[in-house]
């Protein structure tokens, strides 16, 4: 299943109270998560933002926060973890954790893009 910490649920609130002090959107924003393997890079490329919610979107109960996660995101997405954290001295960023795809998910003979042994 895929998680949001603590600190990610702080930010994406904070981000969505933002969005809605601007007169955006009357509703509460839902967060879609989203990643893909590259084939060319051999590396999962992860997506994030407010969207609306669509036909077999898997949702989960993030901490309060909707999160949405298309049916081809769902296995890239697996046990992956969105945290919000210090990457240099006052810099923070999301960062995606986890969330390695198998094999057939990945469509190659590696973890995370790897080769085959």
């Amino acid at each position: 299943m895929f998680t949001l910490t603590p600190s990610a649920a702080d930010q994406v609130i904070r981000a969505a109270a933002e969005q809605s002090d601007s007169g955006r959107n009357s509703k509460p924003p839902m967060l879609r998560v989203a990643a893909k393997y590259d084939e060319n890079d051999g590396e999962l490329v992860y997506g994030m933002g407010f969207d609306d919610e669509r036909e077999d979107d898997l949702i989960i109960d993030g901490g309060g926060i909707t999160i949405l996660i298309s049916p081809r995101s769902q296995p890239l997405l697996e046990g992956a973890t969105l945290d919000f954290a210090e990457v240099q001295a006052g810099e923070f960023q999301f960062i995606f954790r986890g969330g390695c795809p198998s094999s057939s998910a990945a469509g190659n003979c590696g973890s995370c893009g790897g080769g085959c042994s």
